[in-house]
């Protein structure tokens, strides 16, 4: 795969990472969609009101543009496997971001994906 290749689905998992994480910013700020004594459809109203919402909505449209443009060069059986990275991006932001510290278990995992996307890449 070359260079410019992986960094478009490089650059299409990064920014859906990053939407992953603005909504749960979004979240954050509005509380949970569902509960008791929790009103579903005001929750969502305030949700759309939001900016990391917004922001989350955004990282997906221009990743969906970037990853097209990326399998557009290559199979997908190449590609698809990419998207496994933004695991590894969505731990390492969460836990600088968020406070999410992974543990061993995910530590393990997360080496188990990155061999596996080596070989994918190689291919």
């Amino acid at each position: 795969m070359k260079w410019s290749v992986f960094g478009f689905l490089f650059g299409g998992v990064l920014l859906n990472a990053v939407a992953q994480l603005a909504l749960k910013a979004a979240t954050d700020d509005t509380g949970a969609l569902f509960g008791s004594g929790v009103n579903v459809t005001r929750r969502l109203l305030e949700l759309a009101t939001v900016p990391w919402m917004w922001f989350a909505l955004g990282c997906y449209g221009v990743s969906l543009i970037v990853w097209v443009i990326g399998l557009s060069r290559v199979p997908v059986t190449q590609a698809y496997p990419m998207l496994s990275l933004g695991y590894i991006i969505n731990v390492g932001l969460a836990w600088w971001l968020l406070g999410e510290a992974p543990n061993l278990e995910r530590v393990a995992g997360i080496l188990v994906i990155i061999f596996g996307v080596v070989l994918v890449a190689r291919s």
